[in-house]
């Protein structure tokens, strides 16, 4: 695959990126950019939204991940457990949201407990958002660099740089009523690629049609789903499942990128439709990803194409002369879709938490157009910065990270989701009200507690390779998120008091 059509896909793509801007933005204001004025359609959001889930990670880094015979298809596991925790999010967050009229989901915790909570979890929102989006940024501008600006010299940061120039640009003025259109076209482009890509790599591997292909991988040393064997390492069924409710009930019932979304829809039925029609497709694509990286695997081996990392085998294949220019253009754009239907809403979110939750801007339409007026230049001024902010992070991963991002982002989903979930549902569950200023060192302090106990557990840095952790030769997985939450909650009833609530449950 030639440098002039890889810039020749990444530019036609944009191109059609910023006509939508373009016609989705026209009297664009304030109540446009955070809610898209409360009229997308539950369909289109929807259908974008399964393209903000997966992103870039699961895009490159699923596929990666099968081919450890510790991991396989153990993915699914947490999968099954997603579908779960958003049938939690439809049923229990979404009409407490709509109930009380929210544009930052944050809002509630000011309202439940008072000022420091509502900054506490505005700010586990924006560090969790800021790192989690740099890390799919990060995967995306690796393999951009590996198989494009590596060639024409230009360095890392500079790619970093225009991948984040390119967002800001067509997000800029239509903010959310932008991005639910162009999540729509950008889901597509990452469907169309991953089951053509499923398709060309089969009839390259000379497989059977139809059921040939599912039989193939069945019988491959890679299709294990569920493991039950071992209750001590990281990859058991129970803790993949239950840390899968979790992270959904955090990464998305709790983050204001993918409720934003939901909340520019015209009725809770129609968001909740949203999200369970979202759940269900989910659960089946991610598994195709699972299919195309044992199909990857099985066409490297058989064609001698090494890959130095499993994040960068999907590329390594696609770029590969004996793919076959179709695959590296569909690997192409479906990459470029994957990572920016995340980066763009998280860019979005991340402004409309900051404006909202912290500077008070509000969506009254009844303000002064004076008002108004120097609403917007502010909001304006905070999407520059975090774009700049986004920047300087993914360029310091770059430097200081070196595992699969997938395995890193769950990691770090669970230190700092832990605690919004815990306040979250303590506001929810319980009716007591809590010593307000205390909640972020509560907070803080559960993350400390959790690291510590991670740190120290068995295969973990703070433990040798041949030494038995704290507890034994248990390992921690996806469920470090469950932990998190737990000591967040019982820090929370520690502080608590039987006196009557204020508002909002």
């Amino acid at each position: 695959m030639t440098s002039s059509l890889i810039f020749t896909v990444i530019v036609a793509y944009f191109i059609v990126l910023v006509a939508i801007s373009f016609l989705t933005s026209k009297k664009a204001d304030n109540s446009s950019f955070f809610l898209g004025e409360r009229k997308s359609p539950w369909y289109i959001v929807s259908f974008g939204m399964i393209g903000a889930s997966l992103s870039g990670v699961t895009f490159i880094s699923v596929p990666g991940w099968v081919g450890d015979a510790s991991n396989q298809f153990s993915y699914m596991q947490a999968v099954f457990g997603y579908l779960v925790g958003y049938f939690i999010v439809a049923l229990v967050l979404l009409p407490l949201y709509y109930r009380l009229n929210l544009t930052s989901i944050y809002q509630y915790l000011g309202g439940r407990f008072g000022f420091w909570s509502y900054k506490t979890g505005t700010i586990f929102f924006l560090i969790s958002r800021i790192i989690g989006a740099s890390f799919r940024l990060l995967l995306v501008a690796n393999v951009l660099q590996d198989i494009l600006f590596d060639t024409w010299g230009i360095p890392f940061p500079m790619t970093v740089i225009i991948s984040v120039l390119l967002i800001w640009i067509y997000t800029s003025r239509g903010g959310i009523k932008t991005i639910v259109w162009t999540d729509t076209l950008q889901t597509a482009f990452m469907l169309a690629s991953v089951f053509l890509t499923v398709w060309f790599i089969s009839n390259a591997l000379d497989l059977p049609e139809g059921t040939g292909v599912i039989e193939a991988v069945n019988g491959s040393e890679y299709s294990k789903i569920f493991f039950f064997d071992d209750f001590m390492s990281n990859n058991h069924f129970l803790k993949h499942f239950f840390g899968g409710i979790f992270i959904t009930i955090g990464m998305t019932g709790l983050d204001q990128d993918m409720m934003q979304k939901n909340l520019s829809c015209k009725n809770i039925r129609e968001a909740q439709k949203n999200m369970l029609s979202m759940a269900f497709v989910l659960v089946v694509v991610n598994l195709v990803f699972l299919f195309l990286g044992a199909l990857l695997y099985m066409y490297a081996e058989q064609n001698g194409i090494d890959s130095p990392k499993p994040d960068l085998l999907f590329s390594s294949v696609a770029i590969n002369d004996d793919a076959g220019q179709f695959i590296g253009v569909l690997f192409l754009l479906g990459l470029i879709a994957a990572a920016y239907s995340s980066a763009d809403s998280a860019l979005t979110s991340l402004t409309t938490s900051f404006s909202v939750d912290f500077l008070g801007i509000t969506k009254n339409k009844e303000s002064l157009h004076a008002v108004q007026k120097n609403e917007i230049a502010t909001r304006k001024i905070v999407h520059v910065a975090m774009s700049g902010i986004i920047i300087a992070v993914v360029i310091l991963l770059k430097y200081v990270t070196d595992d699969s991002v997938i395995s890193l982002l769950m990691k770090f989903a669970g230190f700092t989701y832990g605690p919004l979930i815990g306040i979250f549902f303590f506001g929810i569950l319980t009716e007591r009200s809590v010593k307000d200023i205390l909640v972020p060192f509560i907070c803080l302090l559960s993350i400390a507690i959790t690291f510590l106990l991670w740190y120290y557990s068995s295969g973990a840095p703070g433990i040798s390779e041949n030494q038995l952790g704290i507890f034994g030769s248990y390992k921690f997985g996806f469920e470090i998120i469950i932990l998190n939450t737990f000591i967040t909650f019982i820090g929370m009833l520690a502080i608590s008091t039987r006196t009557q609530i204020k508002a909002q449950k």
